[in-house]
């Protein structure tokens, strides 16, 4: 089973024996392990047995969370202590100038996660050739410990200068802690993040220690739940670097889950494309709090190092997912200056939408959806859930059209267009402002409401095909069934590319095998092992560099295996920034490692296409506002189209959870896998929707 807890919906994919998949969509509860016991309980209840019953049958739950991250934007994280080197304990508000916007005076800092009272150096040193020049002074680290004992720090972050190249110093701390501070979660810089650059490994390091004790206690939480309950097979937990891993390692390594529950839907997306036949994609899941777009090249995921997360740095490499706030529970509000804005405050899945009829009375993109026509009332989450269209009328009538002094619908074409483009604007950040030609991808658009706007997304982002993959609206789950076991490992190594010691370059990656190894110890992975390296290189004289996969057919990187990640690097340079020069010298600063288990995916079998003719699936016609002027629609049952069937838009496909809008000129037709493969026309229509 994959698990994934959103903002407002916990999503269940079960694959069972034979290959067939199994859906349940439940609301989101405080406790998310409620959630989660509740979409379980749905599953049993649709193959008929309790849900002792049904967990004692299953071997592999793959669980993405959203509690790291709430953790951390919410500020409800641990208490942390900041040990490191004396002098250096503002090295966290320094930030190296960095901000997340540079250009932006007002930027305010972000909320401490630890104060700075709670911050101590000791006097200890080690220099940049990992040599000790200043010895560990004890008796400072046990006072430091002591006074965070009587202040009730719970969480100690530990980060000295180059300790990623001599960590003796750390451990020694995490000795001490164990003595004097009893209990606390531990984290060190050189396990966290053993990388060059000290504003990156304290961030990532003291972000660690904030959402540590948070995830541990919640996957303890969650595991015994499940064991009462009968389970007794293994429970595995998505990463954002969008693999899985074990939850004692989990909770040891918490910031590596900040990204865990979209990490699901770009894995998922790479699935789906392999079997659609489309190796180049732009992933967008559009949920009930945010939307969360990825690139997808050749089928692998794009990754970054580079990720502010609540407006902490985290140089962990994780999925390249930018996200916004514009979901279908985003409200709706008119700012001081009388303009109409969507989000990014959300009315989550409490209250909700006005048309939840929960107690939500502000307007939202789904209540603007609902009055467009663009959701069956009665057909919510597959009939399981009523929405009020008078609720949505009368929220956005109270809170939009009158005090603008426009029509219903004008308010409510209004939402839709500022939420769309706003949409497209982002999407734009990760393809065009990074080398990338959006037109010569594919969307796949997935969650709740993705498959609603993607229609209009394509048109102003240049796209010709849409996806949307059968599974749509429990997408993230479905990539937590299907993603590896992985483990990413690093540790800087500056040399010079063309005089780099080949011995010390495959030692290197050696150790950082074996390391990941280690931590993939206790996985039932059989064997089934890839190693993936890579070098982080640049032109000498530059401040930042670039990934780049260091391709090898022996187990040991050789003088051609350099030549060739040289030529792949300016080659790389070139597209990101417009300019290479082959004939600068190039410098490595960190070698990498990521460790792939390969799992077995479910048995989604292809089904032989039939007939074009979908009208066995027809449910009748609505009107629908595309414009201030209503079109007559055709709608459709998307669980009984068959693959084959062809349809000519407007049209609306009405899936278990979601909705799929085929705009006018544009045509739809369901694949093998019960894919919706939507083609989007050169001219398009005009109008503001």
């Amino acid at each position: 089973m994959g698990i994934d807890v959103g903002g407002t919906f916990t999503d269940l994919v079960a694959s069972g024996p034979n290959g067939a998949l199994l859906t349940a969509k439940t609301p989101s509860t405080a406790d998310q392990s409620d959630g989660v016991l509740d979409s379980i309980a749905r599953i049993a209840a649709q193959v008929g047995i309790g849900v002792d019953s049904f967990l004692s049958q299953v071997g592999l739950i793959v669980h993405g969370t959203t509690v790291a991250t709430n953790a951390l934007l919410e500020m409800r994280g641990a208490k942390v202590g900041l040990i490191t080197t004396a002098g250096f304990r503002d090295e966290i508000e320094f930030r190296r100038s960095y901000k997340e916007s540079t250009f932006n005076p007002r930027l305010k800092p972000p909320p401490a996660i630890c104060p700075r009272r709670y911050r101590i150096g000791v006097p200890e040193r080690v220099d940049s050739r990992g040599e000790i020049v200043t010895p560990l002074d004890e008796q400072a680290v046990r006072e430091a410990l002591r006074f965070f004992k009587l202040e009730g720090i719970d969480a100690l972050a530990v980060c000295f200068l180059f300790s990623f190249l001599a960590p003796a110093h750390e451990r020694r701390v995490a000795e001490l802690a164990a003595q004097e501070l009893p209990g606390a979660f531990i984290s060190l810089s050189s396990e966290v993040l053993p990388e060059i650059r000290e504003f990156e490994r304290v961030s990532t390091t003291i972000v660690n220690s904030f959402v540590g004790p948070a995830i541990a206690s919640y996957l303890t939480h969650l595991e015994e739940k499940l064991r009462n309950r009968g389970f007794a097979g293994e429970l595995l937990v998505m990463q954002s670097n969008g693999g899985v891993l074990g939850i004692a390692e989990t909770g040891r390594s918490a910031v590596n889950t900040l990204l865990s529950g979209p990490a699901g839907g770009v894995t998922a997306a790479s699935f789906v494309g392999e079997k659609a036949g489309y190796e180049d994609l732009i992933t967008v899941d559009m949920g009930g709090t945010s939307y969360d777009i990825s690139v997808i090249e050749h089928l692998r995921p794009n990754v970054t190092t580079a990720n502010w997360i609540g407006r902490y740095r985290i140089a962990k490499p994780v999925l390249d997912i930018h996200t916004i706030g514009a979901g279908g529970g985003s409200i709706a509000w008119i700012d001081n200056g009388g303009a109409l804005r969507v989000g990014p405050e959300s009315a989550g899945a409490n209250p909700g939408p006005a048309c939840y009829v929960r107690g939500g009375e502000r307007p939202t993109v789904t209540d603007a959806d609902l009055v467009l026509g663009f959701l069956n009332p009665d057909n919510f989450l597959g009939g399981t859930m009523s929405l009020s269209l008078e609720n949505a009328q009368r929220a956005i009538q109270d809170h939009v059209a009158g005090p603008l002094g426009i029509t219903l619908i004008e308010a409510a074409l209004a939402i839709n267009q500022i939420v769309n483009h706003g949409m497209a604007q982002s999407t734009h950040f990760v393809t065009t402002k990074r080398g990338h030609d959006p037109a010569t991808f594919a969307l796949v658009a997935v969650g709740g409401a993705g498959a609603i706007h993607a229609g209009h997304q394509a048109e102003l982002l240049g796209i010709r095909t849409i996806i949307v993959p059968a599974l749509a609206s429990v997408f993230c789950a479905l990539g937590d069934v299907v993603a590896p076991l992985q483990v990413n490992e690093a540790r800087t190594l500056i040399a010079r590319l063309d005089m780099v010691d080949l011995n010390t370059l495959n030692d290197t990656f050696n150790q950082l095998e074996t390391r990941a190894r280690s931590k993939l110890s206790d996985q039932s992975v059989r064997g089934r092992l890839e190693v993936r390296r890579f070098l982080d290189l640049r032109y000498v004289g530059e401040v930042h560099e670039v990934t780049v996969p260091l391709k090898t057919r022996t187990l040991r990187v050789t003088a051609l295996n350099i030549d060739a990640v040289a030529q792949s690097f300016h080659e790389i340079h070139e597209r990101l920034f417009a300019h290479s020069d082959p004939r600068q010298a190039i410098e490595i600063q960190t070698a990498r490692i990521e460790l792939v288990g390969q799992r077995d995916p479910p048995a989604w079998l292809a089904r032989n296409f039939t007939s074009e003719d979908a009208d066995g699936a027809r449910r009748g016609v609505r009107s629908v506002y595309f414009s201030e002027a209503p079109t007559s629609v055709a709608v459709y049952d998307a669980e009984r189209l068959q693959p084959g069937n062809f349809i000519h838009g407007p049209a609306i496909l009405e899936q278990w959870g979601t909705s799929v809008i085929v705009r006018p000129g544009q045509e739809a037709l369901i694949d093998a896998f019960g894919n919706c493969v939507i083609e989007v026309g050169r001219s398009v229509p005009a109008g503001p929707a």
